[in-house]
């Protein structure tokens, strides 16, 4: 007698635990049907005009809302009078806290424009400034003259002229002459002109 006794003491105890490992019952659908059906228009008109009319974040609100109310089920049904006081307090604290986290972080950039944007290749450049310069050197120094005067430094040819020291008619003659043998000496280290 003492062994059958014990077994339901035993048995008694299993029960008891199991019992209190078992999860809180699962909020009432209807409920939350009845929620949905009474509030989530009114609630997404009132959410629109708090994103300033952006649907699809109006309705995350509004979802996140419900499932708020869904996990307070127990609260609300506690509660007396209207539920949408509180679904109002909630959307709205979800609609502030969405704002404040987008102002913390910086606005992120898509970095698809950028791929679009040539850069300019610093090696050619510099290749390309090379390859004028030793072609300069090649001149005579009355033609490098003349050019870094006209071209370089964006001078008219009066200007050229005065700067120089010598007649305008002389700058032009120098120019021509000092274009021609730039051509060849470009020509020589490959560069088409």
């Amino acid at each position: 007698m003492d062994v059958r006794k014990d077994a339901a003491v035993a048995d008694d105890r299993t029960r008891r635990a199991r019992h209190r490992m078992q999860e809180p019952p699962e909020p009432d659908e209807e409920l939350m049907r009845a929620l949905y059906r009474e509030h989530a228009g009114p609630l997404l008109a009132y959410v629109l005009r708090l994103v300033a009319g952006d649907r699809q974040r109006a309705e995350d609100v509004v979802q996140e809302t419900l499932i708020r109310a869904w996990k307070n089920a127990g609260q609300l049904n506690r509660a007396t009078g209207s539920v949408r006081p509180w679904l109002v307090t909630v959307a709205r604290r979800i609609v502030i806290d969405g704002h404040r986290s987008r102002k913390a972080r910086p606005q992120e950039v898509d970095p698809s424009p950028l791929e679009v944007i040539p850069a300019e290749d610093e090696i050619d450049k510099a290749l390309w400034l090379m390859t004028l310069s030793d072609a300069l050197d090649d001149l005579t120094p009355a033609h490098r003259e003349v050019l870094v005067e006209t071209y370089f430094k964006g001078r008219t040819v009066n200007e050229a002229a005065q700067t120089l020291g010598i007649p305008s008619g002389t700058v032009r003659s120098r120019v021509f002459y000092a274009l021609r043998a730039m051509k060849l000496a470009l020509e020589e280290r490959g560069v088409r002109a």
